[in-house]
């Protein structure tokens, strides 16, 4: 999965879509292999050859956005923040705040992004029948000087890779999509989510064996680039796997322990009212602190107040604006229900920008806060 910071390409529905450095690399080489492919493809020009090269490679990764928004879509519908969408070396992943609550709700997110990967490998055999059917079907398996046509030869090439990505990703075997729709299918049938996780986790471990064994075979016949490329790719999905499966054993420990449980239920606050300077004054520069929690009169969680947001409103000579006024922008990203289980606030977004998660009631009401120490003390007896 990727890590750190993104570039910002677009937003769609709302959705940040962005990409990491690894990506640049992948569209590169993507280009300069394709290049070649459509060259003995096309049977014309090199100046053809790599227009239909470049073109290519970026629908391909349109596409995946697109499977990933099927994702992200879904999960949003479920109540599920999404915090964006990233392209890397391997592929496309949307990140969700939370985990899936039921197997319902896993099985639609899942098999979401699989469905709108054989749409577009639809629309494209479509199109693509509707042109000239048996020249497509020949290019669509590359076949050498299979049509002079460049578009044609480009939406063959599109429904082949994505009708590939499609089998791929339906293997059953986590993370693949089709590993998270056997986990679906699992939880449902024992009723145990723990279980279901390990049980995909492992099926992953054991195709990423495979997968590292196969691209070992070919790096020794000679197709070294072709083999290193799914022994990396076998490290990764390895990797995820044996991710899942340790969760699991967590999951299964914690099982009945609910935020509430480890929250610190007397966090210190600061009223909404209260104006940016009295805050500096008050709070931040006798402490130190980098933040604080802000609430209505009532006890209604209204945000987090930073440091820097107070620094910045009073550089700009807004020292009487109110708090509250500040701590709109981010706050709603922080919080937890305070009877959701501890599971769910492990992959929140708060423990890992803010370091803390602020639990709130079915009113709104401010609970209580979950910093990191309280959920490493939490999950020590697990371990």
């Amino acid at each position: 999965m990727p890590t750190g910071s993104s570039i910002q390409l677009v937003r769609l529905f709302g959705i940040r879509i962005g990409v990491s450095a690894s990506w640049f690399v992948v569209l590169f080489v993507f280009i300069f292999v394709l290049s070649g492919v459509f060259r003995d493809a096309l049977g014309g020009s090199e100046t053809q050859a790599y227009l239909v090269a470049v073109a290519a490679a970026l629908l391909f990764f349109v596409s995946l956005i697109l499977h990933e928004l099927g994702h992200a879509l879904v999960a949003q519908r479920a109540g599920i923040e999404i915090t964006g969408i990233d392209l890397w070396f391997f592929g496309g992943v949307a990140k969700m705040s939370r985990d899936t609550r039921s197997p319902g709700e896993e099985l639609r997110i899942s098999a979401a992004g699989p469905l709108v990967t054989l749409a577009v490998v639809a629309v494209c055999l479509g199109i693509g029948t509707l042109l000239d059917g048996r020249t497509f079907l020949d290019a669509a398996v590359l076949e050498r000087r299979a049509t002079p046509d460049p578009a044609l030869m480009l939406l063959a090439w599109l429904a082949t890779i994505n009708a590939l990505l499609f089998v791929f990703n339906l293997i059953p075997a986590f993370p693949l999509d089709g590993g998270r729709i056997a986990r679906a299918i699992i939880w449902k049938l024992t009723g145990e989510k723990a279980k279901a996780t390990r049980w995909a986790g492992r099926a992953g471990q054991g195709f990423s064996y495979l997968m590292a064994g196969y691209g070992l075979y070919l790096m020794l016949t000679g197709s070294v680039g072709n083999g290193l490329w799914l022994a990396v790719l076998a490290l990764f999905l390895g990797q995820a796997a044996r991710g899942a499966v340790a969760q699991s054993d967590i999951d299964e420990r914690l099982e009945g322990v609910t935020v509430g449980d480890v929250m610190d239920p007397h966090p210190y606050t600061l009223p909404a009212d209260v104006t940016v300077l009295e805050a500096a004054e008050r709070v931040f520069a006798p402490n130190g602190w980098p933040w604080v929690p802000v609430v209505e009169r009532d006890g209604r969680y209204a945000g987090v107040l930073h440091r820097e947001a107070v620094d910045r409103a009073l550089a700009e000579g807004r020292p009487a604006l109110p708090v509250r006024d500040l701590a709109r922008e981010e706050g709603w990203r922080w919080r937890i229900g305070v009877d959701e289980p501890l599971e769910a606030l492990l992959g929140t977004e708060g423990l890992r920008q803010l370091g803390a998660v602020f639990a709130v009631d079915a009113q709104g009401v401010l609970r209580g806060v979950v910093t990191v120490d309280q959920v490493r003390r939490a999950l020590t007896p697990a371990r």
